[in-house]
């Protein structure tokens, strides 16, 4: 299936990983890779050398080109970017929400490296182009972690209409209707989390995917600000309704608690956490946004990575409730495709109509 997308990242087919942390590693981005797609490695979870273990996994296990996915506020942003620029020849794009400055996407230009923000507002789709990004991924509302309002279905074409770069679309993709309507609205291919989430090479414990699988109810993956002040969709469970509960002193000493093993696992220094902090306030968050930055990561390890889903948080897409197994990768991107392609055959064909003039010569009198 040939697009834009595909001719810029080099894959087969217009089917994107999503990096979601603890999740995205190097054996199911390599899967996607093998089976034809596009995986992005969530480095904004990893530790520097959690990080070169991993680049050299996936380089080991792949032949194809992969992406790496990062935030400018994690501690080790600056290994991050020169371990891209290192592994240039193998990794064609970086991820992002919140991106490098313009003169390190000018270092990524030059490398060959693709800038791929992911955006959920049309404004933000814009001052990304602006920035320099080369191909923008949109998220609908109906999408998994941090999300914004709009659904994918007015997002879309609005970023379509306002940008000149290939447009991918995320929030509620999991099968080949969703690529083939995607690619009839004028992406260039989809992006997809929850969905990889639920594959056989998916990393997650089988006691935290259980609760994925069981979730039959859209409505019980729901956006949610109790995590860290910013709407993220999760899946119903009793840490995040007691987060939704309790009271801000009860939040607070969850946050503080988070940030200190945030602390301990990536060895940030309180210094750092300082300057930190006062960046993001700088850059607009609100003094409870900056203070649960630690939340997610660290309730997200608890179900992703240690395999307790009632002690940490689940997100999720609203997808979630729609898909009912686990099928190896190359099996899940094969049948998207056959049955995108399928789709796409089976779209009516509507003939051209003869000119007015035509038609009435036909019946002229002789």
């Amino acid at each position: 299936m040939d697009t834009p997308l595909t001719q810029l990242l080099g894959c087969r087919y217009p089917i994107v990983q999503t990096a979601m942390g603890w999740v995205a590693d190097a054996r199911l981005v390599a899967a996607t890779t093998n089976a034809g797609g596009f995986g992005f490695l969530a480095a904004a979870t990893m530790s520097t050398e959690e990080l070169d273990a991993a680049l050299a996994e996936v380089r080991q296990l792949c032949s194809g080109p992969f992406g790496v996915n990062f935030h400018m506020f994690q501690p080790n942003a600056q290994d991050v970017i020169e371990r891209v620029l290192q592994h240039s020849d193998r990794v064609r794009a970086v991820s992002y929400g919140r991106g490098p400055n313009a003169e390190t996407i000018a270092r990524f230009k030059q490398a060959g490296v693709l800038c791929m923000p992911t955006v959920g507002a049309l404004k933000h789709a814009q001052k990304a182009v602006q920035l320099g990004a080369d191909i923008i991924t949109i998220q609908g509302s109906e999408g998994g972690g941090h999300t914004g309002a709009v659904p994918t279905t007015l997002l879309l074409p609005q970023v379509l209409n306002a940008v000149d770069v290939p447009v991918v679309a995320a929030g509620g993709f999991s099968d080949g209707r969703g690529l083939a309507a995607a690619l009839a609205y004028g992406a260039a291919g989809i992006a997809m989390g929850t969905r990889f989430l639920m594959t056989a090479e998916s990393p997650v414990p089988a006691t935290t995917l259980a609760q994925y699988q069981q979730v039959q109810d859209a409505g019980r993956i729901r956006a949610s600000t109790a995590v860290d002040g910013m709407p993220q969709r999760m899946i119903d469970n009793p840490t995040l309704l007691r987060l939704e509960r309790g009271s801000g002193l009860r939040r607070m000493f969850v946050a503080l608690a988070s940030a200190w093993r945030m602390k301990q696992r990536t060895g940030m220094s309180v210094m750092h956490m300082l300057r930190t902090f006062i960046s993001a306030i700088r850059s607009g968050d609100s003094f409870t946004q900056t203070i649960s930055a630690a939340n997610a990561p660290m309730l997200i390890q608890r179900a992703m990575v240690e395999g307790h889903p009632d002690e940490g948080v689940l997100p999720s897409g609203q997808v979630a409730a729609v898909i009912n197994d686990l099928p190896p990768v190359q099996e899940l991107i094969a049948r998207i495709v056959e049955e995108a392609e399928g789709r796409i055959a089976a779209m009516p064909r509507i003939a051209p109509q003869q000119p007015a003039s035509a038609d009435i010569r036909e019946v002229g009198v002789s």
